[in-house]
């Protein structure tokens, strides 16, 4: 694999994660959208819980995919023998953990590196999308008590 190869594929996957992330959160944002709506006492309190649930859900599931979308990458090619060995590895570098003890090949390294960059910044923009979901709820929680 030459490297102008290797940073093609990883330009289309970062831009296949960020697309499956932009419409994700998108959708999550319509679904708490709608769900949004005046309560009292605690069947808002359930409600908030609820929406902090999902949305908790719903990131996880996302970033679910963008792993799962590397690991076949990383199978499809070839970079890694087993299906296990490329879900454990894609895990091990979207997260930045990078464990070690599973290593591409010389003709993959930049791709696995650019894996980690790209889970680290979907990563920050799921942590302030929740923060912001959060934030929401709690101005709402506010509002509520303030009008008892």
């Amino acid at each position: 694999m030459n490297l102008v190869t290797e940073l093609g594929a990883a330009t289309a996957l970062v831009a296949a994660t960020c697309a499956i992330h932009l419409f994700g959160i998108a959708g999550l944002m319509l679904l708490l959208r709608r769900h949004r709506g005046r309560h009292d006492g605690e069947v808002a309190l359930v409600r908030q819980a609820l929406a902090i649930i999902g949305a908790a859900a719903g990131l996880f599931v996302l970033h679910g995919a963008e792993i799962w979308l590397y690991a076949c990458f990383y199978l499809w090619t070839g970079a890694l023998d087993t299906l296990e060995m490329a879900l454990y590895f894609s895990t091990a570098s979207y997260t930045t953990v990078g464990y070690g003890d599973v290593v591409l090949g010389p003709g993959w390294r930049v791709l696995g590196a650019i894996e980690s960059a790209n889970g680290l910044i979907l990563l920050g923009w799921s942590t302030a999308f929740f923060v912001a979901i959060v934030g929401r709820i709690r101005w709402l929680e506010s509002e509520i008590g303030n009008t008892q």
